[in-house]
């Protein structure tokens, strides 16, 4: 592994679009849902927010551990 490789794999993150997708949502739906509870756009995040975020977080998990793996192999 170099270090093109390694860093790119490293500066991977999840995006509004993947979390839209897994919850069948729209991105300006997550987009508003984040914003301050007080701000006018605010809307109530999407049903299943919490499922989501662990399965997405749960997958950058294994990511970041492969990671690691191949970094000790080398």
């Amino acid at each position: 592994m170099n270090f093109k490789k390694a860093t790119d794999d490293l500066f991977a993150n999840v995006t509004h679009q993947e979390l839209a997708r897994e919850l069948e949502a729209s991105v300006a739906a997550i987009r508003q849902a984040r914003l301050a509870e007080g701000a006018l756009a605010h809307r109530t995040p999407p049903q299943g927010w919490k499922r989501a975020v662990l399965k997405l977080a749960r997958a950058r998990e294994r990511h970041f551990r492969r990671l690691v793996e191949k970094l000790e192999a080398c």
